[in-house]
């Protein structure tokens, strides 16, 4: 029997709180604390110690960064936790803030995308099982920045792509049913990816995909 994950929610908005609460429990995830605060939001996840937790940017006291640095607390805390992270906006520094040193079990999802549940517990369950799960919007984003001369100017076209969807947290399955391509010809892309970018030496396939995501990210 597989376990239901547990989340602790972070929403200021008590509307969207509730709303987002109620599509995470009739999806399957036991919502065990949804706060509007951030520091409450600290201490709801050292009491509940859940699987993933979710929050907005932008939250009281200071309505800042205030749900950010939360999460970035929490993970700090407890590397364990998933941390999804909610934003009306567009903005590469909050997001390489969240992934500078492991993109791995961290999420960060435009909120106009959050009426979808299907995205949203994708994107929960993806962060709690150690996942990525990157708004392909923030992607583009990203990557749209002049980049400096590099490794990642020796990737070809469709490297590039893969290590994009890489970024998102698709699998080698995920990314070749994006791409209509057989699993083995994505292996072969991956391969390529790590040997030009000098991540042949890393210690497992998860730390070398973690390290490229990294790299790809701050260009």
């Amino acid at each position: 029997m597989t376990q239901t994950l547990r989340a602790v929610l972070g929403e200021d908005h008590p509307i969207v709180r509730e709303g987002i609460a109620s599509m995470l429990t009739r999806n399957g995830i036991d919502v065990v604390a949804a706060v509007g605060d951030a520091e409450e939001l600290v201490r709801a996840a050292e009491l509940h110690r859940p699987d993933v937790v979710i929050t907005d940017i932008q939250m009281p006291p200071n309505l800042t960064d205030d749900g950010l640095q939360a999460a970035l607390r929490i993970r700090e805390t407890h590397p364990g936790a998933g941390v999804l992270v909610l934003s009306q906006f567009l903005d590469a520094t909050y997001t390489m803030e969240l992934v500078k040193n492991n993109p791995s079990g961290v999420g960060y999802l435009l909120k106009e995308k959050v009426s979808s549940a299907e995205v949203l517990t994708d994107a929960v369950r993806r962060v709690s099982a150690g996942g990525s799960a990157l708004d392909p919007d923030v992607i583009a984003n990203l990557v749209s920045r002049k980049r400096t001369s590099g490794p990642l100017e020796s990737l070809t076209p469709k490297e590039r792509e893969v290590l994009g969807l890489m970024a998102e947290g698709h699998s080698n399955s995920g990314i070749a049913a994006k791409l209509f391509v057989t699993v083995p010809a994505v292996e072969r892309h991956v391969t390529g990816i790590f040997l030009k970018l000098g991540l042949q030496q890393a210690e497992t396939s998860q730390h070398r995909r973690v390290l490229a995501v990294l790299k790809y990210l701050r260009g």
